[in-house]
């Protein structure tokens, strides 16, 4: 009998220890109604930490309390979808208090959601929504089934006789399939826009841009080959060019420029967003050019580069407008304040989409 005794209280003492070194709840980030945010970690051992966030010009430091919790509070934070991270000892981490994971094969990062006193365009407002889809697709060109995300509008109807038209919209890089609707909330301002009458009901097609190992020209073969077809063969959609746009921001605004370009009879509407093109494709795409103007500027309804001014691409955006401008194409800039960033994102698309399909 004592030596069952003995084992309970061994049982019992590990449990209270356990629970003694289980670290506080904590609510992180808290936005407070005036836009301030304060930011919580818990570490005992840690011996430095800062918030790293981009609505702020440089790093800040966290204090620490004595029972370990460490924590910021920023100043009032113009309403927007951010990301933000915490550098633990020199080692960036996300918020592991907050759920709300930016998708991104590179950087670990969170995202903090600070409402508008209005609604703004990229927030979940009482609409009526569409839906968006996990889809499977097998890919001809590069040999193995691949994901693609689809936005279907409110109303649709997969058995209908109603048509649709198509935006085709690629993510930047180390971003993944899912960071226009994580971070860019493209479902909600196409919900937003259709609701307000601004912009048609559509399908948005998300897919993964990095076919790696292959090499990254493939994409264009990917969308163009596999893609296209998949979503015409299982959803109600127009087959024609006028019904159908391809957009994309970063590494996907240059991919836009490569598929939108070299395939005017596809595509009437290309929208690319502070694109980077610095790569083979576009070299070799691009390099000693010499387009049909006249044809390329009937079979498109719209060409539109959006940059900010801020943006490390600024000047070799400007620069590629220049050579588009140079080549008779009717290209309409978009130039705006900020960086590289997807805030900046959602203000794109918010512009080009009541601008398809019209």
């Amino acid at each position: 009998m004592k030596k069952v005794i003995y084992l309970l209280s061994l049982l019992l003492g590990s449990s209270f220890a356990g629970m003694a070194q289980r670290p506080p709840s904590i609510s992180s980030p808290e936005v407070h109604p005036d836009h301030r945010v304060t930011f919580r970690y818990f570490s005992r051992n840690a011996k430095k930490v800062t918030l790293n966030g981009e609505f702020l010009s440089a790093p800040v430091a966290m204090t620490k309390d004595t029972s370990g919790l460490w924590s910021v509070t920023v100043p009032p934070v113009k309403p927007d979808v951010y990301p933000y991270s915490f550098s633990v000892d020199s080692v960036q981490i996300a918020d592991p208090n907050n759920t709300y994971i930016f998708a991104n094969e590179r950087f670990k990062r969170s995202i903090v959601d600070i409402p508008g006193d209005q609604p703004l365009v990229h927030s979940l407002q009482n609409v009526p929504h569409g839906k968006v889809s996990y889809r499977y697709y097998s890919s001809a060109t590069l040999g193995r089934t691949r994901n693609v995300l689809i936005y279907t509008p409110p109303g649709f109807d997969p058995n209908g006789k109603t048509k649709y038209p198509v935006l085709y919209l690629i993510h930047g890089g180390s971003d993944t399939e899912e960071t226009w609707t994580k971070v860019g909330r493209a479902h909600w301002i196409a919900d937003n826009l259709i609701a307000q009458g601004k912009a048609k009901p559509m399908l948005i097609v998300m897919p993964y841009g990095n076919v790696r190992p292959s090499p990254m020209a493939d994409f264009t073969k990917d969308l163009v080959n596999d893609i296209i077809p998949f979503v015409e063969a299982n959803y109600p959609v127009y087959k024609d060019s006028k019904n159908r746009a391809v957009a994309g921001f970063s590494v996907g605004g240059g991919q836009t420029l490569n598929i939108g370009l070299t395939n005017p009879d596809k595509f009437a509407y290309i929208c690319s967003y502070a694109p980077y093109t610095a790569t083979e494709e576009f070299a070799k795409n691009f390099t000693n050019w010499s387009p049909n103007a006249e044809q390329l500027n009937k079979q498109l309804k719209l060409f539109t580069i959006s940059v900010g001014t801020d943006d490390f691409l600024y000047e070799p955006v400007k620069q590629n407008i220049a050579m588009f401008q140079g080549k008779k194409l009717k290209v309409t800039p978009l130039i705006v304040s900020g960086g590289h960033t997807w805030m900046n994102c959602k203000l794109y698309l918010a512009q080009t989409l009541p601008q398809l399909f019209q």
